[in-house]
């Protein structure tokens, strides 16, 4: 049964950060490409970042490139999401998923498995 746990979320000030951590059970973690996605009320779920089963190649989404970096360490099953020069319209909750196996496909489809999500506040 594949687990994803996230945690790392909460309340900053913008331009500050935070970094994410997602703890993955149940799966031969680096087999599989992972990926960070988010969603704000009202909105629809939002692709923010993923990364490969070896950690080479990433890709990010245009709204947070060059502020948020995703990365794995597939000795303790972990993928994190580090958040900089955070934005209020960064709010949102956090999910991190697991990749379909042999598939690399950074959006929704490529994924099958989402974790419950930590909720993430920029505000002053």
């Amino acid at each position: 049964q594949v687990q994803l746990v996230e945690s790392g979320g909460g309340l900053v000030q913008p331009g500050g950060s935070l970094r994410l951590s997602c703890a993955v059970s149940g799966r031969t973690f680096s087999n599989y490409a992972m990926g960070w996605f988010r969603q704000a009320p009202g909105k629809e779920r939002e692709f923010v970042a993923a990364i490969t089963t070896s950690g080479r190649n990433t890709v990010s989404a245009d709204s947070v490139k060059g502020r948020f970096t995703i990365s794995r360490d597939n000795a303790k099953n972990m993928v994190y999401l580090q958040m900089n020069s955070l934005k209020p319209e960064d709010t949102a909750v956090y999910r991190c998923a697991i990749g379909k196996l042999g598939i690399w496909r950074p959006s929704t489809g490529g994924f099958d498995y989402w974790g419950q999500g930590t909720q993430v506040t920029v505000s002053s």
